[in-house]
């Protein structure tokens, strides 16, 4: 998925710690509080485990929380600010001065060839979330005024984003789109995406029962489109 030879950027992860009751509400119903944090955790683990994978410069989890026994070797760990998600996820790229890609723990069918990333070609990457948000979001320069008051959470939010990169004049590149972990539906969707993976055991374990969704087939491997890598679309770099 690289472009040009370029030195590998700084990896951003921004997270909440997995703690019943904080993370994941949506899950809930059908799932309980603990295992709507268990099933964050797995998300937050098979993440952190593909940016470990990566080229990068630096490896960064920016927490609201505490760290836990899934956080693997090699991260720094910053808290995150306050505010808006906007002013969180602009306070995240102020921490580092290169190329940065900046991403959540939302998408556990992420791959680490999908976070492989160059500039030599473009100065922004996107990548689009199917609920009309973003799941990635890479900057060769990174500047907070490009995400203070993008309005988030919406089913226009990944639109709007991708329009202020253009008309910052970035060549921006578009990395595959993936599904977000918010509901039920979304859970067993990325637990048939990503057999392998934590999260589908983790949702396997849990889903079985009354009024559950059911588990999924398991096996190895992740999505074909989560290693299909980034493409150009028209009028963007190529």
């Amino acid at each position: 998925m690289t472009s040009s030879p370029t030195p590998p950027p700084t990896l951003l992860v921004i997270a909440k710690e997995p703690r019943p009751g904080r993370v994941k509400t949506r899950l809930t119903p059908p799932f309980t509080p603990g295992q709507a944090a268990a099933l964050a955790e797995a998300a937050l683990t098979d993440t952190l485990e593909a940016v470990a994978a990566a080229p990068a410069a630096r490896r960064v989890l920016v927490l609201d929380g505490r760290p836990g026994p899934w956080l693997p070797p090699g991260f720094e760990v910053v808290p995150q600010c306050a505010g808006g998600l906007d002013e969180r996820l602009a306070a995240a790229f102020a921490q580092v001065t290169g190329p940065a890609l900046l991403l959540g723990m939302d998408t556990p069918q992420v791959t680490p060839a999908l976070l492989t990333v160059g500039f030599g070609d473009c100065e922004a990457y996107l990548g689009l979330a199917e609920d009309g948000g973003f799941w990635a979001l890479g900057l060769a320069a990174p500047d907070p005024a490009l995400l203070r008051g993008v309005p988030m959470s919406t089913d226009r939010t990944g639109a709007v984003q991708h329009e202020r990169l253009l008309r910052a004049g970035l060549r921006v590149r578009m990395l595959p789109p993936l599904r977000d972990v918010d509901t039920a539906a979304d859970a067993r969707a990325v637990a048939e995406a990503a057999p392998g993976s934590r999260f589908a055991a983790a949702y396997n374990r849990l889903a079985t029962g009354p009024e559950r969704p059911g588990p999924v087939a398991t096996g190895d491997g992740r999505s074909e489109r989560a290693a299909a890598g980034a493409r150009p679309v028209r009028g963007e770099a190529r």
